[in-house]
């Protein structure tokens, strides 16, 4: 496998580990939980996410051929917490995500060194997809953040749980031991 393969197959189960920590956060919310909001000037859960999906949906489409910040995204637009249902949230969760992977997927290793436009600055597409995997894992920070807040004890913990450490340590050294 080429350098250039292996990159793309690590991004993508990077970024599905990410996802996967926003689907875990989001899975233990209710729909009260998913639009709260420290005050005016923060982002409920529902933002981020819309937020995320509306940056995806624009970066991704036609990725190699036309400015990642299309005509038709209202990035102000994306700030407005109007989306009414858990199963609303959830649909445009997945809808800029799989926009992201299918696009991912299908990117051959000759394009990783291609230009591509985010309004108007020249990227290299292995820069472009840096750029969006730190954009992203940022706000799936923001998303877990919020969601251990308003859970507080109740919280499932996504990774080592505080105390297990030294067990969790133990258990991948055994697993990966060589037989």
């Amino acid at each position: 496998m080429s350098f250039q393969a292996e990159y793309l197959r690590i991004v993508i189960e990077r970024l599905k580990n990410v996802k996967s920590l926003g689907d875990k956060t989001i899975k233990q919310l209710s729909e009260d939980d998913i639009h709260w909001r420290l005050n005016d000037d923060s982002n409920s859960i529902a933002i981020i996410v819309k937020h995320l999906s509306g940056n995806m949906i624009s970066r991704w489409s036609d990725f190699l051929h036309s400015d990642g910040e299309k005509p038709y995204r209202n990035r102000e637009q994306e700030f407005s917490d109007d989306l009414s249902s858990k199963n609303e949230i959830m649909e445009v969760w997945e809808k800029g995500w799989n926009t992201l992977f299918d696009t991912l997927e299908s990117l051959k290793e000759v394009d990783l060194l291609k230009d591509v436009y985010i309004r108007g600055e020249k990227h290299l597409v292995i820069d472009a997809i840096e750029r969006q995997v730190a954009h992203y894992s940022y706000h799936i920070g923001q998303i877990v953040y919020i969601g251990k807040q308003i859970k507080g004890e109740n919280w499932e913990s996504l990774s080592i749980p505080k105390g297990k450490s030294n067990e969790f340590l133990q258990e991948m050294l055994k697993k990966h031991q060589p037989k």
